[in-house]
């Protein structure tokens, strides 16, 4: 299973899309209490606020405990991970993924259905956010 697979199935057992997408990386590092936790606040676009989309937050969070480049080269691989998601997807914003109006106020998660499923695009958006950092790692080595 790939990371990006793996990040889906994550998204789909319950996990918010920053968490499935730093875990489906950090399962082989930490445990998966600790993975959790770290990610839990930016699910949503961040706390739920549909700032930046949760899953690049993921891979943002999942490339640095990868990877120790220095900061100004982390940077600017990390713009370019964000600039393939925005490529791929039209927006790194969270609410405008989700065709929201600009004037959204956060609310509390809404319950996982197939309705909730079919209105959402965030397992999309998490296997894309694992599969961009994951093609990055295979490239870079």
């Amino acid at each position: 299973m790939t990371k990006a697979e793996r990040a889906r199935e994550l998204f789909l057992e319950g996990c918010n899309c920053a968490q499935a997408v730093f875990l489906a990386f950090a399962e082989e590092k930490m445990d998966r209490d600790t993975a959790l936790k770290i990610a839990s606040g930016f699910g949503g676009g961040m706390a739920g606020m549909r700032n930046v989309c949760g899953a690049v937050n993921g891979m943002f969070m999942a490339y640095g405990l990868l990877d120790r480049a220095a900061k100004a080269k982390s940077y600017e691989t990390l713009r370019q991970l964000a600039g393939e998601f925005e490529a791929r997807n039209g927006s790194l914003i969270c609410r405008q993924l989700l065709g929201l109006d600009p004037d959204f106020k956060p609310q509390p998660p809404e319950p996982r259905t197939d309705g909730y499923y079919k209105k959402r695009p965030c397992p999309e958006m998490v296997y894309c956010a694992a599969d961009i950092l994951e093609e990055y790692l295979s490239k870079e080595g």
